[in-house]
């Protein structure tokens, strides 16, 4: 089956819309319909359905998919091992996280070291992560464990904890540790459902009997803490974000009794070629989060 067949229909698998994949190969509308044509006169069956004005992956179309994001994969292991062979290092990296600033000193450090690799960070929710992984669109995952797929390898790095940010001015700013039946009556803005950490806030909450109510839902950790400085409410984010800085205008409190915490760990597909430049950057994770370890891929 011609390779550049199977491009187009990923690309369409991807939009979901024929005008914007054609856009996206950079060939005509007109052009990707009839290759797409061929290729399901090849396959024997329809691999879209168009339902009012969406285009669906048939049945089909489902298992093409699967199987033609895996040629992909196993070509791009292939194309990495030769370099291997040949001395040649990779020359990108592409890594899914639950938090860019979990990586700024790895980034840095790994940087002077290799200078020639140059890295791609994506902020993701984990479940996010862990689809780009499967659809080989990461090469790594830094994100909150445990994440149960059996075609992923995770490896731990450290524990995060939850604690809470209010203003200088705020009444809880000057407490040594909150519960979280405190905050009840505060403010709260936290991020949506979809994302681990507001599904820690609430398991937690539930622990300790109360149900937390945010009076804002936002998806990033900078503008959440841009409110807690206008005074708006509370917030609830990893520890390791919110000692980063010195932002005088932010007090960090401890959340106790339970303590909200789990684990994070870099995770990757367990058929992926790890190149050199892939052990190198997991080894310089683990380095800078065990500077005392002695733990190496």
């Amino acid at each position: 089956m011609d390779f550049r067949l199977l491009e187009y229909f990923l690309a369409v698998c991807e939009e979901l819309h024929f005008t914007k994949a054609a856009v996206q190969l950079g060939i005509s509308q007109p052009t990707l319909s009839q290759q797409i044509r061929l290729l399901e006169e090849r396959v024997g069956m329809p691999l879209f359905q168009r339902i009012g004005k969406r285009n669906y992956l048939t049945e089909a179309g489902q298992t093409l998919k699967e199987h033609a994001l895996n040629i992909f994969h196993e070509l791009e292991q292939a194309q990495s091992e030769i370099n291997e062979l040949k001395g040649m290092q990779r020359g990108r990296l592409t890594i899914g996280c639950s938090g860019n600033h979990l990586l700024t000193r790895t980034l840095i450090s790994f940087h002077q070291k290799q200078p020639g690799i140059s890295i791609s960070v994506v902020e993701l929710a984990t479940e996010e992560t862990r689809a780009g992984l499967l659809a080989n669109k990461l090469d790594l995952g830094v994100v909150f464990l445990p994440l149960e797929d059996e075609q992923l390898v995770s490896k731990e790095l450290y524990t995060e904890e939850l604690c809470l940010a209010v203003a200088k001015q705020h009444s809880l700013a000057a407490a040594e540790a909150v519960k979280l039946d405190q905050l009840t009556e505060v403010p709260l803005i936290l991020f949506p459902e979809k994302f681990l950490v507001r599904q820690m806030v609430d398991s937690y909450s539930a622990q300790a009997g109360v149900q937390l109510q945010p009076a804002f839902e936002l998806s990033t950790m900078d503008s959440m803490l841009q409110m807690v400085r206008l005074g708006v409410g509370a917030t609830i984010l990893p520890r390791s974000y919110l000692l980063q800085g010195s932002d005088p205008s932010i007090r960090t409190v401890p959340i106790v009794e339970p303590v909200p915490q789990k684990k994070v760990g870099i995770v990757y597909r367990k058929q992926t070629f790890l190149s050199t430049a892939m052990l190198a950057f997991i080894n310089e994770l683990i380095r800078t989060f065990t500077p005392s370890g002695t733990e190496s891929m």
